[in-house]
């Protein structure tokens, strides 16, 4: 059987209170998202439980009027070694609705300021129904490396920053 899942790890200069950090505010997606997809935090207060939702606007050439929102399910959280979400849709009414795709990062503090990052990207939960009409995964190869550079970019900055006198 084929993969369904794609990972990414990278070593980031930076602590990992700080990565984890850095993860768990939406705010922040959008900078590191890869592929330019994230548009903005709906939902702006800090991811801090399992079962916490978020929602975030999006943005994919390919959908008829372009924009979107999704919202995310924290499904692990296990500061500051992992955080991860699944990704769906709210119908009208209110019911949400997951496609059995999630988004993962596992953290490894390499010392007092580094940190190895690994990024996964699963799928190997969406029903046959989806992928009637979505491909997995739907980006290219890059996506996760991009994302993670992101990442370490956000993250040096901030160091930079709370380094100043």
């Amino acid at each position: 059987m084929a993969e369904e899942n794609v990972t990414a790890t990278m070593t980031v200069a930076a602590p990992v209170a700080r990565m984890f950090a850095i993860l768990a505010d939406p705010t922040t997606h959008s900078a590191i998202d890869g592929t330019g997809w994230v548009q903005e935090a709906v939902d702006q207060a800090p991811l801090a439980v399992v079962g916490q939702l978020f929602r975030m606007d999006m943005y994919h050439a390919a959908r008829p009027d372009g924009d979107y929102r999704v919202v995310n399910k924290v499904a692990v959280f296990d500061p500051p070694r992992a955080i991860g979400w699944l990704t769906g849709t709210e119908k009208a009414g209110g019911s949400l609705e997951f496609g059995g795709w999630s988004w993962r990062y596992d953290l490894a503090p390499l010392g007092p300021a580094e940190t190895e990052v690994t990024l996964t990207y699963d799928w190997s939960a969406v029903p046959p129904s989806i992928r009637e009409y979505l491909q997995f995964p739907p980006f290219g190869p890059d996506h996760l490396i991009n994302s993670l550079r992101h990442l370490a970019e956000i993250a040096t900055r901030t160091a930079a920053i709370s380094e100043r006198p």
